[in-house]
């Protein structure tokens, strides 16, 4: 969202046909992306590692930019490959800032390599350390969009456990919109064909 979620604010509370969360309808990628992929539940360290790069990469910026450049930071990241992502050079993170297909800022080139490098400590590993978040048991379905929280405790949690064990350039917001992207969470509204029953 623009709020720093990962659901981009359309028409907010509105649910459109074939009765959709309304962000989801301004674009082919936020359709698909909606209808395929956003709020179904996500395991696997390097698939858990690319969507918390790509919020990172989302912060100030909409999130179709980063759905319609995903395939390129895709090839740029080597698949966001932990290891390979951790094994990247000053060379590497030279190349990318000079990669026009993705977006070039420093700051969040370098936090990918970090967080990679932070990934690769983790006894537990990251899905299972993500996914310990979680909140336990059933919450209310959103009713519109503006019911939808911009964090909630277990992100603040995940945000400040994620810092302590040397991860950048993650906040309660971003990790928010990571526990809704990735299932999580459940934040489509009432009368989403997506919805959980």
């Amino acid at each position: 969202m623009e709020r720093g979620a990962s659901a981009p604010v359309a028409s907010v509370g509105r649910v459109d046909e074939p009765g959709r969360c309304g962000w989801a309808t301004s674009a082919p990628e936020y359709i698909a992306y909606h209808d395929e992929e956003w709020g179904r539940p996500l395991r696997g360290d390097d698939a858990l590692f690319e969507r918390l790069c790509l919020e990172a990469f989302q912060s100030g910026l909409s999130w179709i930019t980063i759905l319609r450049k995903r395939p390129a930071f895709r090839a740029a990241f080597a698949g966001f490959a932990i290891d390979a992502v951790a094994a990247f050079t000053a060379e590497d993170e030279a190349r990318l800032m000079a990669d026009a297909s993705i977006v070039r800022n420093r700051a969040k080139i370098a936090a990918a390599v970090s967080n990679a490098r932070a990934a690769q400590r983790l006894p537990e590993g990251l899905s299972e350390l993500l996914w310990s978040f979680a909140p336990a048991g059933d919450r209310p379905r959103p009713a519109t969009l503006a019911d939808v929280p911009a964090t909630s405790p277990e992100s603040g949690a995940m945000a400040k456990e994620l810092k302590r064990r040397g991860f950048v350039f993650v906040g309660p917001t971003t990790a928010y919109a990571l526990m809704q992207a990735t299932g999580m969470v459940d934040d489509h509204v009432a009368g989403c064909f997506r919805a959980r029953s």
